[in-house]
Formats: structure tokens, C-alpha cells, sequence
């Protein structure tokens, strides 16, 4: 198989290395390696050429820490249509839809090539989201329930239909693609690295450090100073991102609470969630850590005054968080509730793809940090946490675990801290590679995010496509809630916490 294999802390790439294979060998080996739980999909997208629509599939291997590219040219006047890959693989979906719904490619035997995310520039205008053709059930003893797309509250647009007997869930779809920025298209339409930078901060707040992260490392390996990057910067990166996990982990161990009235263990998660946030804070001047990721340095180094204060926050945190833990699983009336709930058994999760806390609650090691590490994550030696019966209190608990995780990291990581170095600044000048790919891989706290760039022959940035892990798990939700009543789906997509913003960009 003539995939090229590279490493997530590698370099960037010439375009003409990546192998261009003819669609009948391309089907095929994309078919017999995702028949294997030892890879998975990253991402699959098309981006326009002179020569035609390139087809590039990016395929995670777990096992040997591989990133393997490989791309189809698509001739619009040749060829009518492309066998589905979903058809075999269902971890394809939206990313098939995806590009059907932007370039009018039919992919045959596709069985659910419903648009995705209805954005502005999409092929075929006449698709519109007032129209979106729900997948629809008949019988007497049956009915419909639609919640939103307007939510109560500050939730983000997205249409949830269940097909119900009466209590009894039997069916649901979502439907997103309500509200874009233009994520992937602003990116390219600006030479600005800060401009885009910022972009990149806002592609999903809750996930600023993360996206930063993917951003500026495929900034600095397309410029060459991805070596450059001191140990130091790399652990403050580290620092950062775990300190984003253990808010929003902490953020949905207290909404979860809240769903089912356990009001304990939803106002100490608030208050422990707003410790963690103001640190961040106090260090960077945002609760949400935008400004502290920049391509090549930093300007916010962290000092004596400031690792002092997160030791000392975080080692308050970790102690009265882990309280509220014991509470919870000690508490038979919240256990009840969250246990055999909600289940996405394993060969499930795997069939679809499923990525970072769904994945793991199902017995699936689908980690970057320990898979495919980047960063100071290559001298950490991760080992991820791991449930087996992919239930609402399986994916909590490992929320649990990795806030206390990740608390312990972060201490670990302030005290490899020498503030007597002088931390290089931030670099918005550099020249890029030119007619070059790079791929960014990160593991966000809600899974792997996954951040493409490819340059022109002026190396500029002509194609960034984004791939939030959320893309991955909204059919797990839908699984999910199937034989549940529906009152319990609150808690299921709690428990699941999807990116909204992530998915429509």
C-alpha cells in the first residue's frame, strides 16, 4: 500500500509526496484499514485544483503512532460518481456528506448522504436547512418531538427530532448547520498569522488553547521552526491545554449534577470551575486562555508569581474536586440515574468512529496524547483512562479521573518551570513552505482535533480545513438515546458535551 506514513511532531510535506492513487485501490485501502480498530479516520475532504478536485484522506494508525495520507484526483468530466466508502465504513459519513454537500460529488450507495452543515458556499443551493429531510417513522402508537432549533438558555442552535412510543425513544436525528462564521474560507482569505491565529482561538471557545495549539504547530512546521520551540514553551503548552480540560471536565461534572437535581455537586463544580478558569486568568488576561498560544514563543511566560499561584489553586482544586467525586459515587439516587444509561456499547463506538471521552467510556484507546503525542506529551508517557460499559456514568467517570489527571500533570509540569529563561516572542513573519501540507493533531478535551494547512506556490495558505472531534460522536449521541425515555436525554447529551460551533465552523 503506497500511503505515505508520517509523525504528528514531523514537518510539513511537499504536495507531490502525497501518493495519488487511482478511486477503485483508494476505495479498497481505505475500506481494509478502517476494518482494523487499530486506525481510524482523521479527517477526508476535497480542496479544488488546476488538475481537478483532490480527495485527501488523513488515517490515524494507533498502534505504530502513523499519520498515512493518500489523495484521488476527482475529473468533474469523467468520472459520474464515487462508490461510498460509508456504505462499508460508517465513520465516513460526514465526511462524505460533507463533500457531497460542497463539491456535488454522488457517492453511489451512499446510505445517508443528507447535507451536513448547509453552509453558504455549498454545490447545491436549493438544499435549505427549513427543508432538511428528517428521517420519518409511521404508526399509530407513534409520535414526533422536536426540540429547537432554538434552545433555552445560551445553548447554540441545533434541531433535535425524536420518533417516540410514548415514552420510549426510538428513534433520533440532529440536525445542525444553523449558524457559520466561514472558519476554513476567512483563514485563507487573510495573510495575517495573528489574524488568523485569533481565528483559529474562536473556532470553538470552550477549545481555544487547543485549536491555538493545532494552529500554530502547522504554522511553525510549515515555516521549519517547529525544532526551535524550547522544552519550555512546549510544557507551558501542555500546562494550558490540561488546564482547559480540567475546566470543562469540572464545567460538565457540575451540568450533569444539575440535570438531575444533585444541586451539591452542581454549585461546587461551578465554583471549582471558576477557580480554574480565573487562574488562567490571572496568567494570560482571558478566563479562556486565548492569547496564551502563538506560533514560535509567547507573550505571557510564566513567572515565579504566577506557577506559584496555579500550584496553589490547583492543589485546592484537586482536593475539594476529588470530594465532590467520592460524593457522587457514593450517592445511590445520582448513581441510579447515570448508570446503564445512555449506553454506546464498544463494537458501536468503533463502527462509527467514535473519538475522546465516548470513545474511551466504551473501551476504546483513542487518545493522541499516548497515541500519536506531540509536544511535551512525547516525554509524558500517558496512559489514558479507560471504561468498558459506555453508559452516562462511565463517561462521567472518566471526567472525573481526568481532571484529577490532569490537576497532577499540571503540578508535575509548573515545577519543570525555569523562569530564568527567557522565552522567545511570538513570530507572525514567517515564510511558509511553498505547495506544502501539514497536518496538526491534538487531543482536545472533548477528543482529537485535527487542523490541515496546504500552501500555494507563493506559500500562502490557500486550503485550512478544521476537524472538530465532535463531527465524530453526534451520531454516538443518536445511539445513544435509542430505548431511553426521553426524559433521560438531557443527561445523555450531557454526558456527551458536543461542540455545535465545531461542527458548523
Amino acid at each position: 500500500m503506497s500511503w505515505l506514513r508520517l509523525k504528528n511532531c514531523g514537518k510539513a510535506i511537499n504536495l507531490d509526496q502525497i501518493p495519488n492513487i487511482e478511486y477503485p485501490e483508494f476505495y479498497q485501502n481505505l475500506v481494509e484499514m478502517l476494518e482494523d480498530e487499530n486506525f481510524h479516520i482523521a479527517d477526508y475532504f476535497g480542496y479544488s485544483t488546476t488538475e481537478g478536485l483532490k480527495l485527501i484522506a488523513i488515517i490515524l494508525d494507533d498502534k505504530n503512532s502513523d499519520i498515512l495520507i493518500a489523495e484521488h484526483t476527482y475529473h468533474y468530466y469523467c468520472e459520474d460518481s464515487l462508490l461510498s466508502i460509508t456504505a462499508k465504513c460508517e465513520a465516513m459519513h460526514p465526511f462524505e456528506r460533507d463533500i457531497t454537500e460542497r463539491y456535488g460529488i454522488v457517492f453511489k450507495n451512499n446510505p445517508w448522504n443528507k447535507p451536513l452543515r448547509f453552509l453558504a458556499n455549498r454545490f447545491d443551493k436549493r438544499m435549505i436547512i427549513e427543508k432538511y429531510p428528517f428521517y420519518q417513522i409511521s404508526g399509530e402508537t407513534l409520535h414526533e418531538v422536536n426540540v429547537g432549533p432554538i434552545h433555552a438558555g445560551i445553548i447554540e442552535p441545533g434541531a433535535f427530532r425524536f420518533t417516540c412510543n410514548g415514552e420510549k425513544v426510538l428513534h433520533l436525528e440532529v440536525a445542525l448547520g444553523y449558524q457559520h462564521r466561514g472558519v476554513e474560507e476567512v483563514m485563507c482569505s487573510t495573510k495575517s498569522t495573528l489574524k488568523q491565529n485569533i481565528i483559529a482561538e474562536n473556532i470553538a471557545g470552550d477549545s481555544a488553547v487547543s485549536n491555538a495549539i493545532a494552529y500554530s504547530t502547522n504554522i511553525e512546521k510549515l515555516s521549519a521552526n517547529l525544532n526551535n520551540n524550547s522544552k519550555q514553551l512546549n510544557t507551558e503548552r501542555a500546562i494550558a491545554q490540561e488546564m482547559e480540560r480540567i475546566a470543562m471536565h469540572i464545567a460538565d461534572t457540575g451540568a450533569l449534577c444539575g440535570d438531575i437535581g444533585y444541586q451539591l455537586g452542581q454549585v461546587a463544580c461551578e465554583a471549582l470551575r471558576t477557580i480554574t478558569i480565573n487562574t488562567t486568568q490571572m496568567w494570560c488576561g482571558n478566563r479562556f486562555g486565548k492569547s496564551i498560544i502563538r506560533p514560535c514563543g509567547t507573550n505571557f511566560p510564566l513567572n515565579n508569581e504566577i506557577c506559584s499561584e496555579i500550584k496553589k489553586n490547583m492543589s485546592d482544586v484537586l482536593k475539594r474536586y476529588d470530594e465532590i467525586r467520592q460524593n457522587i459515587k457514593n450517592t445511590p439516587s445520582v448513581i441510579a440515574r447515570f448508570e446503564a444509561c445512555g449506553t454506546v456499547d464498544r463494537n458501536i463506538a468503533l463502527h462509527i468512529g467514535a473519538v475522546g471521552v465516548c470513545a474511551k467510556a466504551s473501551g476504546l484507546l483513542r487518545d493522541i496524547r499516548a497515541t500519536h503525542p506531540y509536544g511535551e506529551y512525547k516525554n509524558m508517557n500517558h496512559v489514558p483512562i479507560i471504561k468498558t460499559y459506555g453508559d452516562v456514568m462511565s463517561r462521567l467517570t472518566i471526567r472525573c479521573r481526568e481532571v484529577l489527571q490532569s490537576i497532577e500533570y499540571v503540578l508535575s509540569l509548573v515545577d519543570k518551570i525555569d523562569t530564568s529563561i527567557v522565552q522567545s516572542r511570538p513570530i507572525y513573519n514567517n515564510n511558509l513552505m511553498q505547495n506544502a501540507i501539514s497536518v496538526s493533531i491534538v487531543e482536545g478535551w472533548r477528543g482529537e482535533i485535527c487542523h490541515t494547512a496546504i500552501t500555494n506556490s507563493q506559500g500562502e495558505i490557500c486550503c485550512y480545513k478544521v476537524k472538530d472531534p465532535s463531527i465524530h460522536n453526534w451520531l454516538a449521541l443518536s445511539l445513544a438515546v435509542r430505548g431511553e425515555g426521553i426524559s433521560d436525554f438531557p443527561i445523555c447529551n450531557k454526558s456527551f458535551s458536543l461542540s455545535y460551533c465545531g461542527h458548523d465552523l
